[in-house]
């Protein structure tokens, strides 16, 4: 009796035992199983780090090159202001000749004529030789005429002036400390060099500038990088403007009255806000989030860089502590906000 007992207690481990056999092949085959599901898993981690790290070391590669780039513009740039700057010096020199010498000349026009009235009251026939030169030379005219002629000669030089002081005033060459600075003048400047933008030609108006300008205290700042982001936005601005002016009429289009406003204010968190605002074509909103991002342009080929945007807010948040924020709306027009901290 025994055993059999033993036998079948035999049997029982037996049977235990291959089950314990049969589980740990089964947990083996799982294993493996997990094993290569992991080297499966790790292979495809390598290969997108792998890839990742060829993208990045291509970012790298055109971000050395946008770097580059920008800084070959910024030093070009420079060099163009200094021009500028020399250019606009000399054109005062005879400009200066020339309205320091307007207004004795008016003088002495008008006396010659106070004298030939004098003569005509006194001799009043003259030989007929003095009558036909008289006659002859359209002296009614030119009695009219020539102090049209030297008033237009007048503001021609005045404007003169007035565009190379700009220029000297737009390419104001920064140190590499801060300077004393009207915002107001730098404003100015830049849209005197840029009048003939927004004078009327044959296709459309004058495009109208609206200035609100509130006093606000002088900055220390970098005015020729300043100057540039003006530049830049104002530039946008007429861009904008033209491009809805596509397809309409001259007539729609002075209707439509083009308009570019630029206020200024003093905010309470002792910053200086400046806001150039357009009623042009605006801005599609996937585009919005792209407009500061670098070699990113909606313009054809040739005729913008993707560059400038991304420059100006690099000089309004890097080189000043400011922001810039753009405000569109499609079919209503842009508005750029700039807050500067005074100090």
């Amino acid at each position: 009796m025994d055993f059999e007992q033993e036998i079948k207690n035999l049997e029982k481990a037996n049977r235990i035992l291959q089950k314990k056999l049969e589980r740990s092949e089964a947990d083996r085959v799982k294993l493996e199983e997990t094993n290569s599901k992991k080297e499966a898993l790790l292979k495809k981690v390598i290969d997108e780090l792998q890839e990742s790290k060829l993208q990045l070391e291509e970012r790298g590669k055109e971000l050395e090159k946008t770097l580059f780039h920008l800084q070959t513009m910024q030093d070009k740039m420079v060099a163009l202001g200094s021009m500028v700057a020399d250019v606009a010096h000399e054109i005062n020199n005879p400009v200066g000749f020339i309205i320091g010498n307007i207004n004795p000349a008016f003088e002495y026009i008008h006396d010659l004529f106070d004298l030939i009235d004098l003569y005509q009251q006194n001799y009043p026939n003259p030989c007929p030789e003095i009558k036909a030169e008289m006659a002859a030379m359209d002296f009614d005219y030119i009695r009219e005429d020539l102090p049209k002629l030297i008033y237009s000669m007048k503001e021609g030089t005045t404007r003169i002036s007035n565009l190379s002081n700009s220029l000297r005033t737009f390419t104001r060459s920064d140190t590499e400390y801060k300077v004393q600075f009207d915002i107001h003048e730098g404003l100015d400047s830049t849209l005197c060099i840029l009048q003939h933008r927004l004078k009327a030609n044959q296709d459309r108006p004058q495009i109208q500038v609206i200035k609100k300008y509130e006093e606000i205290p002088i900055i220390k700042c970098f005015p020729g990088q300043l100057n540039q982001v003006f530049m830049n936005i104002l530039a946008n601005a007429v861009d904008a403007l033209e491009e809805s002016n596509l397809g309409l009429s001259f007539a729609e289009i002075e209707k439509k009255n083009n308009q570019i406003m630029i206020a200024t204010n003093l905010a309470t968190n002792n910053c200086i806000v400046i806001q150039i605002k357009d009623n042009g074509c605006g801005i599609p909103e996937d585009i919005k989030s792209k407009v500061f991002a670098h070699s990113f342009t909606t313009k054809p080929v040739g005729k913008g860089t993707g560059l400038g945007l991304a420059i100006a807010q690099q000089i309004i948040l890097q080189k000043h502590g400011g922001t810039l924020e753009l405000n569109s709306v499609v079919g209503e027009g842009s508005e750029f906000i700039i807050t500067l901290p005074i100090e």
